[in-house]
C-alpha cells in the first residue's frame, strides 16, 4: 500500500502547484466538472466525470502511487452540504 513521503500539507501544495502550472489552461473550460487523479511526481493523470472511475483507472496504471484528486474548474473536489463554490 502506498504511503506519503511528505506532509499532507506539502502534498496538497505540490498538487495544486502542478495543476496550476501545467494543467489548468489545458483542461479548463473543456473538462470543467470532471475529476482528475494526478500523480504529482510524474504529472500522469486520469480524468473522468465519475470520481471513482478516474481513481480506479489511475490505480490500474500506477498502483504504487497516491493521487492528488481535484475537480476541474472548482476549488474543491467534494463537498459536505451546500453547493460547490464557483469561479
Amino acid at each position: 500500500m502506498p504511503h506519503l513521503t511528505m506532509s499532507r500539507e506539502e502534498f496538497v501544495r505540490r498538487g495544486k502547484d502542478y495543476y496550476d502550472r501545467f494543467l489548468r489552461d489545458k483542461l479548463e473550460p473543456e473538462h470543467k466538472g470532471k475529476f482528475l487523479a494526478l500523480d504529482i511526481e510524474t504529472g500522469d493523470y486520469e480524468m473522468d466525470a465519475d470520481e471513482m472511475a478516474a481513481i480506479d483507472r489511475a490505480r490500474a496504471r500506477m498502483a504504487d502511487k497516491i493521487f492528488y484528486i481535484l475537480r476541474v474548474g472548482y476549488r474543491t473536489a467534494d463537498r459536505i452540504g451546500g453547493q460547490h463554490p464557483r469561479h
